[in-house]
């Protein structure tokens, strides 16, 4: 097993967003402009090829031309062509010289540009890694990953602590251009969460495609971080109380919900919209959970200024309608309906 983490930390790797300009275009630019320098060199001392001869008094070719544009721009200059009359020296001064101090500028800075680049990308996940806490690790950036993601953002968590975890570069791909760290790999992996630091996580979200897998990143992030909350969508319900047992505490069976409301939009098509709208968190109502405030403490549910769906104590939920959610105690959490706007 020690064997196979380190296997999988060597294809495992934490990418921190990078400005969206990278250095790709540039390095790119920077060499489309030496090729233009040395095709321009290589014209340049064609034209003048009767000022030039080799160390065995031949006229210059085209191949010649070209070779002593190389030799010279890169500074080697063996020296078996020379501009021999004083207007060929004269271009070499004015053009060629210039063209070869460009050119090495050119050459430097992108080999500078390649490290530097990867200074700041190591720099940038070493300043992750010591800064990054209670984050929030999502594994898999589907369909359901990336809803999960924007009901994140619109609950008010930063970009910087949400950590995307896939083994399709394409989805890690779009997870980047959306702003978030992203760790290459299978989530099945422990030393995969590892690299996403998942043993400091406050919640881990597990939205793969794959029940099994699912079950076994829930078993891994459990064992590597006890205190997290884990969520885990599954399609199938009868795998709920396996994920229970691996360690969820929260378990979405989607196949099932979608089944409920595509039944529910044949009879009531207005309690469908109800309920996309409490899915639904920057417009209209939305569902959230608080803590009970000092002049609701002793008050029945029905009583609040929102309305009260239900009310966690002692880790217990209690319903509205529930005996003893009455009176509201200290320290009791309540899930709420608010209006948005």
């Amino acid at each position: 097993m020690a064997r196979g983490d380190e296997v999988e930390r060597a294809h495992a790797g934490v990418s921190v967003p990078r400005p969206r300009e990278g250095p790709g275009r540039a390095i790119a630019r920077r060499l489309v402009l030496a090729l233009a320098i040395l095709v321009g060199t290589v014209v340049v001392v064609y034209l003048g090829r009767d000022g030039y001869a080799d160390n065995q008094g031949n006229p210059l070719s085209l191949l010649d031309a070209a070779y002593y544009a190389t030799v010279s721009l890169s500074t080697t200059g063996y020296g078996d062509i020379a501009p021999i009359t004083p207007s060929a020296r004269l271009v070499n001064v004015l053009v060629v010289t210039p063209a070869r101090v460009i050119f090495l500028i050119l050459l430097v800075g992108t080999t500078l540009e390649v490290l530097t680049e990867r200074s700041r990308e190591a720099f940038r996940v070493g300043r992750w890694r010591r800064r990054v806490d209670q984050h929030v690790v999502v594994v898999g950036y589907g369909v359901k990953g990336r809803s999960a993601v924007r009901a994140l953002r619109e609950d008010g968590v930063p970009l910087e602590r949400i950590v995307v975890v896939d083994s399709d570069h394409r989805a890690l791909a779009d997870a980047g251009r959306d702003g978030l760290t992203t760790v290459v790999g299978s989530g099945t992996r422990a030393a995969v969460l590892r690299e996403a630091l998942t043993d400091r996580a406050q919640a881990v979200i597990i939205a793969t495609n794959s029940d099994e897998a699912n079950v076994l990143i829930t078993l891994t992030a459990r064992e590597l971080a006890p205190k997290a909350v884990i969520s885990v969508s599954v399609r199938e319900a009868e795998n709920i109380p396996l994920l229970r047992r691996g360690g969820a505490d929260q378990v979405v069976t989607s196949s099932d919900a979608a089944g409920r409301m595509l039944g529910l939009a044949t009879r009531s098509p207005r309690v469908v919209d109800v309920v996309e709208d409490l899915l639904t968190s920057d417009v209209g109502l939305r569902l959230a959970e608080r803590p009970a405030t000092e002049g609701e403490i002793g008050r029945g549910p029905r009583e609040c200024v929102d309305p009260v769906l239900a009310l966690v104590r002692g880790g217990r939920l209690l319903l509205f309608d529930d005996p003893t959610a009455n009176p509201i105690q200290p320290g009791d959490r309540l899930v709420t309906v608010r209006d948005v706007g």
